[in-house]
């Protein structure tokens, strides 16, 4: 397979630029869904956005961001809501209360995702699941000179920006909270005492993540948001106890994650011989597990080979004798 430069630029270039900003903002949010014990809340944010998403195209007929991203935050901060009453009013544990709410929402998605194929919407269950992360093409450039000319920077496709603008909009948020977003993760009790409304910042990340989800829907699918929002600060999470240090650990993941796993997918099976590229979300959503498989087995303090070395040493370690003992 002879690839050229403009080839690159056109069809791989936008594609893992998608990738890396759909990866990272995703992870950027995702460090507070763990710190927070609600790995399942973007699952289920992810999940419930659907409707929203789906309300979008069928009002407006067409991809414009601005409704669909207004349907899909409305239908994230509804799920965020129905999630706590549920868990306070059935007195259930916050994993059911998730499943319960996510599970409706998404079915309710699916019906109207009939509906919208009715309506001759283009919209698909392959869109919503793996993405169109291949067909984002950026036709203006022409070599590597070309990219000197700002008029071919303005032409960068529609889901790149997005993701760009959304994920800069996240990354300032975080950046501006970060105190807050911080204690209110580690202690809400404490920040509440502190004057810190610490259901007001929940909700406020919920926002985001369901802003996250809707930038990222298109040009990656659900599959792979689901999993950006876990894995990659599940990695981070290994690795240091420094909520610091764990965002920009994630961030890294992020970037190997998403243009990594594209280059595996796109160009991977002619490197052995194959014929066809795999899809790139699916691609990219192994490497993640991978990634993690890894580092749980090699991560320098909470791996499993460091705890067997550590509970080896202390096994063969004789024990001292107390002083003054016979």
């Amino acid at each position: 397979m002879t690839l050229t430069v403009q080839d690159f630029l056109q069809l791989d270039v936008p594609a893992m630029l998608a990738a890396f900003l759909a990866c990272a903002c995703c992870a950027l949010l995702g460090n507070f869904l763990v710190l927070r014990r609600q790995s399942l809340m973007g699952d289920a944010i992810a999940h419930a956005v659907l409707p929203g998403i789906i309300l979008g195209f069928l009002l407006t007929g067409s991809r414009a961001v601005v409704p669909i991203l207004a349907g899909a935050l409305g239908a994230g901060i509804v799920a965020a809501v129905l999630i706590e009453l549920v868990r306070r009013l059935g007195r259930v544990e916050p994993g059911a209360a998730m499943g319960v709410v996510f599970s409706i929402m998404f079915a309710l998605g699916v019906v109207l995702m009939e509906q919208a194929a009715a309506s001759a919407v283009d919209l698909d269950a392959d869109c919503i699941l793996y993405g169109q992360l291949e067909d984002i093409l950026w036709l203006a450039p022409t070599g590597w000179s070309s990219l000197l000319d700002p008029t071919v920077w303005a032409d960068m496709p529609r889901e790149v920006v997005t993701l760009f603008v959304v994920t800069a909009f996240c990354a300032a948020m975080v950046a501006m909270f970060y105190k807050e977003l911080k204690i209110t993760s580690f202690d809400p009790d404490l920040a509440t005492t502190l004057g810190i409304s610490a259901k007001l910042f929940h909700y406020g990340l919920m926002t985001l993540v369901a802003a996250a989800c809707v930038a990222a829907f298109e040009a990656v699918g659900s599959i792979l948001v689901i999993a950006m929002l876990i894995v990659p600060a599940s990695i981070a999470r290994l690795l240091t106890d420094r909520l610091a240090v764990q965002i920009r650990l994630s961030i890294l993941a992020a970037l190997a994650i998403g243009p990594g796993g594209y280059v595996l997918a796109a160009f991977g099976p002619f490197w052995i011989g194959g014929t066809d590229s795999l899809n790139a979300a699916g691609m990219m959503a192994t490497l993640s597990g991978v990634l993690l498989v890894v580092t749980i087995l090699i991560a320098p303090r909470y791996g499993m080979l460091a705890r067997r070395r550590h509970a080896r040493r202390l096994w063969v370690q004789p024990a001292e004798e107390p002083e003054g003992s016979a």
